[in-house]
């Protein structure tokens, strides 16, 4: 810290993290922690971060930016966070997910979740690069993991090197995602039973949004995992540490199961989909059967009605007192009729 910076109050730092601390200047990481040779980690003013990271005390150091207010090419072509292409690549606009394993550095860019109530599609990206003794990752929009991470840290989850520090952000990503998995599972539930209640109209509305996260969730998770499964098959031919590789290993596995979970979701949406359509055209058949036969029933009447009721010199029954009861029963006797032909023909309503 230079004598001029004014001295930081460290009991102002918060010991939870319930939202996302600015940079003290444009341009620093949103926090800056040091972890130790035991894993404990602590925060430390972003000014005093190392300039070469990989040169950091005696344990390891996580930097965590806000990309859309830090531009970090700059940094990364001067090769401060690692291999100069590979940094740059990382923290780059692009933001498909993607994985490169270059000499002791990995960088990436996977799938995470926003922050409940930050922007209505529940997606992000985490951007990392990841070294022998450091960690720095960034985020465009307010997301889970990192402040998932932060909080368990200064909680007192300790984590012993950078890899565990990156498998811990992806395991948040991952039990957020698998939560929002079992909340789509319930809302299933409820509507199948709803369906097999018999009243399925209101439910074809509810089970698009359904079905639209489901397929969403599935599409970051499928993702995710095949980031990963490159890690892990990378890892034995760039002489990547076994550590990454393991936990890479790891990390594939959750998400692999937890892809055949969203994918069995995905699938039962558009199944029940299906099969309110079904029920709903269903339906509507009985329906317009019913309105068929009125039609039929009351088309002969209307015939001899609208006979009768001509303006015309000639009519029969036209000075008879009881022209009108003989009208209406042949009337009545032409639906009769029309009702017997129907069942002659065989038609029947179609069956629920």
């Amino acid at each position: 810290m230079k004598p001029s910076d004014p001295p930081v109050d460290a009991s102002a730092a918060p010991s939870t993290t319930t939202g996302i601390a600015g940079p003290t200047r444009p341009g620093e990481p949103l926090w800056a922690m040091a972890f130790d040779a035991d894993g404990r980690g602590r925060s430390v003013p972003p000014a005093q971060a190392a300039s070469d990271l990989d040169a950091f005390g005696g344990g390891f150091l996580w930097l965590h930016y806000d990309l859309d207010a830090a531009d970090l090419l700059g940094r990364a072509s001067e090769g401060r966070f690692g291999p100069t292409r590979l940094a740059t690549a990382v923290f780059a606009p692009d933001e498909h997910q993607r994985i490169t394993v270059e000499a002791d550095h990995i960088g990436g860019v996977v799938a995470d979740l926003a922050r409940p109530g930050a922007k209505p599609v529940p997606a992000g990206r985490l951007h990392f690069v990841l070294g022998p003794r450091s960690l720095v990752s960034g985020r465009r929009g307010p997301a889970e993991s990192p402040d998932a991470t932060r909080a368990a840290v200064e909680g007192g989850h300790t984590v012993a090197s950078p890899t565990l520090l990156l498998e811990t952000l992806v395991g948040h990503v991952v039990s957020a995602m698998a939560t929002t998995g079992q909340r789509l599972s319930d809302a299933l539930d409820g509507i199948e039973d709803h369906i097999l209640d018999g009243r399925p109209r209101d439910d074809r509305r509810r089970l698009g949004p359904v079905r639209r996260n489901a397929v969403r969730l599935h599409r970051q998770i499928a993702g995710l995992a095949a980031v990963f499964h490159r890690l892990e098959t990378d890892g034995a031919t760039d002489n990547v540490h076994g550590p990454a590789v393991a936990a890479a290993a790891r990390l594939a596995q959750r998400l692999d199961a937890l892809d055949r979970d969203m994918t069995l979701q995905a699938e039962r949406a558009r199944l029940l989909q299906e099969e309110v359509s079904e029920r709903i055209a269903e339906a509507t058949n009985r329906q317009l059967y019913v309105l068929s036969v009125l039609s039929a029933l009351f088309l002969p009447p209307t015939f001899v009605t609208g006979l009768f009721g001509m303006n015309v010199k000639g009519l029969p029954l036209g000075d008879d007192p009881h022209g009108f009861l003989f009208v209406c029963g042949l009337s009545l006797a032409s639906a009769v009729l029309a009702f017997a032909v129907i069942r002659l023909l065989g038609i029947r309503p179609p069956r629920g």
